[in-house]
């Protein structure tokens, strides 16, 4: 165990300098995401003040309103960029050191965003957790009742994230065969942002094509742990949707070690 944290905590220690480094990038790329939370506050607002109805699709204006800012933090600390990385490293060359090195290569980018996500958790996710359980409180919710809510988005929380993770992984593979995923990746992140519950609450999509996209592992990333977090989930639909997000873990886990295996032998190194 101490050769192991010997082995990978130098990574985590190059995601939090990687973050605290750039954090004037960081914070503008958070500016803009508060931007399109207010854009989609002020287009729900719309819709609601336009509606006969205080209740659409099980949701209210607050729920909504719940809805958006959660989804801007699950987002924020779910968040993958490891096809972006291994696009890049593979675009100029740099892949080799990695692969050089007497570490896993996918493992080498998890630390690394454990170490981005943790300082992120720190200074955005636990503050808007205390604004949001402070709202709970006022409206009536136990401190059992909130404690237990918490807990399981926190659980639902790591689960989408290794998720996430191991897609991009899968997907950044890609690079190895088609050596630039710049356009892809944006193609990518605009799917998952629809498909995942981003932009839009599944519950609002047509039935059938909400129960496929439930199914899917994009619901796992951003819909289902918002659900749990703002109460919109029983105990029972929690448990069952934590049931989904650990098969897709595991289904995308098992993906990216079939992939690396198969993908090893197309690298051609193109810089360095």
């Amino acid at each position: 165990m101490l050769s192991f944290w010997k082995r990978y905590s130098p990574f985590i220690s190059a995601g939090i300098q990687e973050l605290i480094t750039y954090r004037v990038n960081f914070f503008l790329y958070r500016l803009g995401d508060v931007m399109g939370a207010f854009v989609a506050f002020y287009l729900w607002k719309a819709v609601f003040d336009s509606s006969n109805h205080a209740l659409i699709n099980g949701f209210t204006l607050s729920d909504m309103t719940l809805y958006i800012i959660m989804s801007f933090v699950t987002n924020l600390l779910t968040k993958s960029d490891s096809s972006f990385m291994i696009g890049e490293e593979v675009k100029d060359g740099s892949v080799i050191m990695r692969l050089l090195r007497p570490v896993h290569f996918a493992a080498s980018y998890l630390f690394m965003e454990i170490g981005s996500h943790w300082i992120i958790l720190i200074s955005v996710g636990f503050p808007f957790l205390l604004v949001m359980s402070g709202v709970k409180v006022m409206a009536g919710l136990s401190f059992l009742q909130l404690l237990t809510t918490i807990l399981l988005y926190l659980l639902s929380l790591l689960l989408a994230f290794l998720i996430n993770f191991y897609f991009n992984i899968c997907f950044g593979f890609s690079a190895f065969v088609f050596k630039n995923l710049w356009g892809s990746n944006l193609l990518k992140n605009s799917l998952v942002a629809f498909m995942s519950g981003s932009m839009i609450p599944l519950a609002f999509f047509p039935q059938l094509v909400a129960l496929v996209l439930n199914f899917l592992p994009f619901s796992s990333l951003i819909y289902t742990p918002v659900m749990i977090v703002i109460g919109k989930y029983s105990l029972r639909q929690t448990f069952v949707a934590l049931a989904l997000q650990v098969f897709w873990l595991i289904v995308m886990a098992s993906l990216s070690q079939v992939i690396w295996k198969k993908v090893q032998n197309h690298l051609t190194i193109q810089g360095g």
